[in-house]
């Protein structure tokens, strides 16, 4: 499909408001998907870190009541 001006392509064909409205949508999903997985992503990271301080904790205590 050939357009003659940036208003025939903007206009696509008469089906512009379901192309645009279709590549708006499709944009808000992909927007939606990334700052979810970085949510998540970062959700991971403190569970991680809190498990590994917890472990360092109970292995240092458990040092210190073998100590004792």
């Amino acid at each position: 499909m050939e357009f003659n001006s940036i208003a025939d392509f903007l206009d696509m064909g008469g089906y512009a408001f379901y192309v645009w409205l279709s590549f708006g949508v499709s944009f808000f999903a992909l927007i939606a998907l990334l700052a979810s997985s970085l949510r998540t992503q970062k959700k991971i990271k403190q569970t991680v870190q809190a498990r590994a301080a917890r472990d360092e904790r109970v292995k240092a205590a458990s040092q210190l009541e073998n100590t004792l």
